[in-house]
């Protein structure tokens, strides 16, 4: 089966105002970029996006900030983003903070069909509000849910036409356990090749996750903070 579309916009096509949308990476490492660049480009608002954080002021996510596309943002680092908090603090954005290695674990649990589970991370904590509480071993613990997405966008490294991924070093970190958790999973990937090109031992995303491969050029390598020494 050959998924893979022919530009952004179709890649993003089915996706509505109001929806939950899981963006893959970690700071601005394999990020989305093509489809983020085209939601901008639409007149999709109100969404709930999850990210592990919102980008930098114009880059990533913050593309969709700036453009007042989000309605929440789940996640958990955002400090690198003025216009984020600046939305936080005049009450235009509902946010949601979650530790990290939690929203990693709800990501997978969803992903992998698990509806909830226990974890000591955030107990004694603001984290804990509202949360059912047990004791295991003598430790508390709190129950999480696992977490699901209408749309789930993650950008590979490789891909072929049948969805099979593979990520390159941090990139790795949350788009693999996205991939898995959206209703409709789209794969950027910077190189497209055949079917049969990549080992199978060397694949991280099966392509049975995968409903659309976009093949994104001229990726831009861009970090939140440029910083050099003097000679």
């Amino acid at each position: 089966m050959n998924k893979v579309v022919k530009s952004a916009q179709e890649a993003i096509a089915g996706l509505e105002s109001g929806m939950t949308v899981m963006f893959g990476g970690f700071g601005l490492c394999g990020i989305p970029e093509k489809c983020i660049t085209a939601i901008a480009d639409s007149g999709i608002v109100n969404l709930t996006c999850i990210s592990n954080n919102a980008g930098i002021d114009n880059v990533g996510l913050g593309i969709l900030l700036r453009a007042k596309h989000m309605r929440k943002m789940i996640g958990s680092y955002v400090g690198e983003n003025k216009e984020f908090e600046r939305q936080l603090l005049s009450g235009e954005l509902e946010v949601e903070l979650i530790p990290q290695g939690t929203l990693a674990e709800r990501i997978r649990a969803g992903g992998a069909g698990i509806p909830a589970f226990y974890v000591p991370a955030g107990y004694g904590t603001e984290v804990q509000e509202g949360k059912e509480v047990r004791e295991f071993d003598g430790k508390m613990y709190l129950l999480e849910y696992g977490m699901r997405a209408d749309f789930a966008f993650v950008k590979a490294w490789k891909g072929d036409p049948a969805g099979n991924l593979v990520y390159r070093h941090t990139a790795n970190n949350f788009n693999n356990m996205m991939a898995a958790a959206g209703k409709i999973t789209i794969a950027e990937v910077e190189e497209l090749v055949p079917i049969g090109a990549i080992d199978p031992n060397e694949v991280h995303t099966p392509g049975i996750y995968v409903q659309r491969v976009l093949h994104g050029k001229d990726y831009e390598k861009k970090i939140e903070f440029v910083t050099t020494r003097e000679n």
